[in-house]
């Protein structure tokens, strides 16, 4: 007698592959494989995580309610037209639940953020999946000609992660012009915070421009709360509404959302902001450092760069590793390895390994 078997597109999913971490009988690593911010908590948020500590034999608030409101104030767009999630990516899963099924098509830039061809096919819809140009930007125009009447979501991802550059205004007003007003655009904006391009699209500002648009965010980065994992999406409340209707209850914990309005606070929003200054600061350094070593580095507009490293991609990336102390970088195999921009003396290690290695 066979054993249950799972959905034939669950059974085929990609693994999702995290960031390495390093080996604890090792000297602790140079951990640039995560994109995660380079600083500890603030005092603030630290201290409210530990009050809540206390309650944790309760459960959260099931809607967030004060952190729905919070964000809604902070975005100028209204306690409704938040949905939050446990992570972005929780988030992203909500809407393609909400929107797209079997027989249904997902469509988004490749290489982009892993996640997408394997939610897309939890929902039990298609990926297609539209190759971006030679310097890692998504095409916009051949994305466009990929939507058919099976689309039902499309995703644009910017900052593109792992490539680094951004979308811009007119690429985006190309976009929305060119698709039918029926198909849900998402933009993932999980790196905003740190885009410094004048011409790259602005979520918050398109919002009221298109009625089939929603925006991603994340406190994962520019907040540094990688580990208590809160997301959320801003958009009209007709499609923020169904998308709150598949939120998982509970998922975003007490803590999670402790952490979140302690970020959301004037002064300590603007605290985590100059950290993202600094984390700016050092990226042109990192960037021209590779390039000066040989590497065609896109733009990079989020916390990391792009070294296009092909079928080297590996053999770097287990090399830096075996130094010591480790460099953990994230590398997608035959493609490319993506470098988070640290704090300045991490980055100097990257630049002295990638030397070195250059020359070994």
């Amino acid at each position: 007698m066979s054993l249950p078997q799972p959905r034939p597109e669950v059974a085929g999913l990609p693994a999702y592959v995290p960031g390495a971490r390093g080996d604890a009988d090792r000297l602790p690593p140079v951990k640039l494989s995560s994109n995660e911010i380079p600083y500890p908590p603030l005092p603030s948020v630290a201290r409210a995580i530990a009050r809540v500590g206390d309650g944790i034999h309760r459960y959260p608030d099931m809607q967030a309610s004060e952190l729905h409101a919070r964000l809604g104030e902070r975005f100028g767009v209204g306690a409704e037209r938040v949905a939050v999630g446990g992570g972005s990516v929780a988030v992203l899963q909500h809407i393609l639940q909400a929107f797209a099924g079997p027989g249904d098509e997902v469509l988004f830039a490749w290489r982009s953020f892993e996640a997408y061809p394997i939610l897309t096919s939890i929902a039990g819809a298609t990926p297609v999946m539209v190759p971006l140009t030679a310097d890692g930007r998504h095409d916009i125009d051949a994305m466009a000609a990929a939507v058919t009447d099976r689309t039902r979501v499309a995703m644009l991802c910017s900052p593109n992660n792992p490539t680094g550059p951004t979308l811009t205004r007119d690429e985006f007003a190309r976009f929305m012009a060119a698709v039918p007003r029926s198909l849900l655009v998402v933009l993932d904006e999980a790196y905003v915070e740190f885009v410094r391009d004048a011409d790259a699209v602005a979520g918050l500002e398109e919002l009221e421009r298109h009625p089939n648009l929603l925006v991603l965010r994340t406190f994962s980065k520019a907040y540094g709360l990688a580990g208590a994992r809160v997301g959320f999406a801003l958009g009209p409340v007709e499609l923020i509404t169904p998308v709150r209707a598949c939120v998982t209850p509970f998922s975003v914990s007490s803590t999670a959302q402790a952490a979140a309005m302690a970020s959301l606070e004037p002064v300590a929003e603007a605290e985590l902001l100059e950290r993202v200054d600094a984390v700016v600061a050092e990226r042109p350094r990192l960037r021209e450092g590779l390039r000066a070593l040989g590497w065609d580095v896109p733009e990079a507009q989020g916390n990391f760069v792009w070294l296009p490293a092909g079928e080297r991609t590996v053999e770097i990336a287990v090399a830096l590793a075996a130094l010591e102390p480790a460099v953990l970088v994230r590398p997608f195999a035959g493609e490319g390895i993506r470098v988070t921009v640290g704090s300045a003396v991490e980055n100097d290690a990257v630049l002295a390994a990638m030397e070195a290695h250059r020359g070994a």
